[in-house]
C-alpha cells in the first residue's frame, strides 16, 4: 500500500468518525427534548427556536468554513469547531437564562457544526482520495453522520436516564472534545501547492462574481434552491420532535428515541442507492420521487393510529429518504454548473436547507404550544413534498454544459 494510500484511508476513517459524533451531539437535542422544560424552566417553543437559530447559524457559517478549510486545510477548522462543540454543549448544560442558552445551544453549536460539518470533511476526504475511490470513500463518510444518529439516539437516552440532563449535556460534551484528537489524522489530507492555488485564482470565468452571477440567474439553480429548502423543513422538524411526537402519542418516549436510530440505519442505506441511482438516471427524477414518498408518508401519520409498530415503520421509510438527496442534489449542482465550482455552490444550496430547518422548527414549537398536537406541521410537510416533488421535475439536469 502506497503512502497517498494510507493516508486517504486515515483521513477517511478520522472524518467518519468526526461526522458520527457531529451528528450524534445534534441529534442528543431531539432525545433530551422532552425533558428539557422541567429541567431548564424553557417551553418547548423558546428551545425549539434556539435550536432553529441553531440551524440557521450553521448555513450562514458554512461557506465561512470551507473558505478557511480551503485556505488552512482541513484539520485546524475541525479541531476548532469540535473543541467550540463540547464547550458550546457544557455551557448550555448550566445555562440559568435564556439569552445563555441562546448563546450556546444557538450560535456557538451552530457555528461548531459548520466547522465539522460534511463540506469541510468530505473535501479533505476528496482532495486525499485518488479518482478510482472517491466516490467509495465519499459515500462511506457521508454514512458517518448516519452512524453517529444510530449509536447516539440510544446512548443519549441512556446518558440522560442515567445521569439527568446537565450531566448528559457534559458527557456529550466530553466526548466531543475526546473526538478534537481525531483531527491529528485529518492532517494527512493532500493540500494544492501554493502555486496550484495561484493558478486556479487566475483561470478565466473563475471569479467569485461570474460563478455566482451565472447560478443565481439560472432557473434551474433556483429550483433546486427551493427543493432542497424542503429538505431542511422535514429533517430538523423530525430529528428534533419525533421523541416529543411519540410521548404525545401515549408511547413511551424511548419509543421517538428508536424511531431516530432507525432513520439512522436505513439512512445509510439510502443514501448508498442514491448515489447509485444518480450514476444511472437523471438525478431530478429521484429527487422528485424522494420528496412525493416524504409527502405520503408525512400524510400517512395523519390518519394511521400511531403505535409502536407505525412509528418505527415511519422511521424505516423516512430514513430511507433521509440524507439521500445529498449525493443527489450535489450531482445537480455538478451537472447544472460544472465540478469545478460544486463546492461553493452547493454550500449556497445547503443555506437554503438551514432556512427551511429554522422555519421548521420554529412552526413546529409554535404548534406544539398553541395547539397541543403536530398536526398542522404533518400537514405542512406533506404539502411541501408535494411542492418539492413539482418543482424539481423542470430543472435541466441534462444540459450540455457552456465553456465558462
Amino acid at each position: 500500500m502506497s503512502a497517498n494510500d494510507r493516508n486517504a484511508i486515515f483521513v477517511l476513517l478520522a472524518g467518519f468518525m468526526l461526522l458520527a459524533v457531529s451528528f450524534g451531539a445534534r441529534i442528543s437535542f431531539g432525545v433530551f427534548l422532552p425533558a428539557m422544560p422541567e429541567a431548564t424552566g424553557f417551553d418547548i417553543s423558546s428551545i425549539s427556536l434556539v435550536l432553529a437559530v441553531q440551524n440557521l447559524v450553521w448555513g450562514a457559517a458554512q461557506p465561512f468554513a470551507g473558505r478557511l478549510s480551503d485556505r488552512y486545510g482541513a484539520a485546524p477548522v475541525a479541531f476548532g469547531g469540535a473543541v467550540l462543540y463540547a464547550g458550546g454543549l457544557m455551557v448550555t448544560a448550566y445555562s440559568d437564562t435564556y439569552l445563555l442558552f441562546g448563546a450556546s445551544a444557538g450560535i456557538a453549536l451552530g457555528m461548531a457544526q459548520a466547522a465539522i460539518g460534511f463540506p469541510v470533511i468530505l473535501a479533505a476526504i476528496g482532495r486525499t482520495t485518488s479518482d478510482k475511490r472517491r466516490g467509495l470513500f465519499l459515500g462511506i463518510a457521508t454514512a458517518g453522520g448516519s452512524f453517529g444518529q444510530l449509536v447516539f439516539s440510544p446512548l443519549s437516552d441512556v446518558f440522560l436516564q442515567s445521569f439527568g440532563l446537565v450531566d448528559a449535556f457534559l458527557v456529550m460534551g466530553a466526548i466531543c472534545l475526546a473526538a478534537a484528537t481525531l483531527t491529528i489524522f485529518v492532517r494527512r489530507e493532500t493540500r494544492p501547492t501554493e502555486e496550484q492555488r495561484l493558478a486556479a485564482a487566475a483561470a478565466p470565468g473563475q471569479s467569485l462574481r461570474e460563478v455566482l452571477g451565472r447560478a443565481m440567474s439560472d432557473r434551474s439553480f433556483l429550483l433546486l434552491i427551493a427543493g432542497f429548502f424542503v429538505c431542511g423543513f422535514h429533517l430538523a422538524f423530525i430529528a428534533v420532535h419525533l421523541p416529543n411526537f411519540a410521548v404525545l402519542c401515549g408511547l413511551p418516549k424511548s419509543s421517538g428515541t428508536y424511531g431516530l436510530a432507525v432513520i439512522g440505519a436505513f439512512n445509510i442505506i439510502g443514501t448508498i442507492v442514491a448515489g447509485q441511482i444518480g450514476g444511472s438516471f437523471r438525478p431530478k427524477y429521484p429527487l422528485s420521487l424522494i420528496y412525493f414518498l416524504r409527502g405520503v408518508a408525512a400524510l400517512a401519520l395523519l390518519f394511521i393510529p400511531v403505535t409502536e409498530f407505525v412509528l418505527i415503520a415511519f422511521s424505516a421509510v423516512i430514513g430511507l429518504l433521509w440524507l439521500s438527496t445529498v449525493p443527489l442534489t450535489s450531482l445537480t449542482v455538478a451537472k447544472l454548473h460544472g465540478p469545478a465550482n460544486v463546492g461553493m455552490l452547493f454550500g449556497i444550496v445547503f443555506f437554503s436547507h438551514q432556512v427551511g430547518s429554522f422555519i421548521g422548527l420554529v412552526m413546529a414549537g409554535e404548534f406544539i404550544e398553541r395547539f397541543g398536537n403536530y398536526d398542522l406541521m404533518w400537514i405542512a410537510s406533506a404539502a411541501l413534498g408535494l411542492f418539492a416533488a413539482l418543482v424539481h421535475l423542470p430543472i435541466e439536469d441534462n444540459r450540455k454544459l457552456q465553456p465558462a
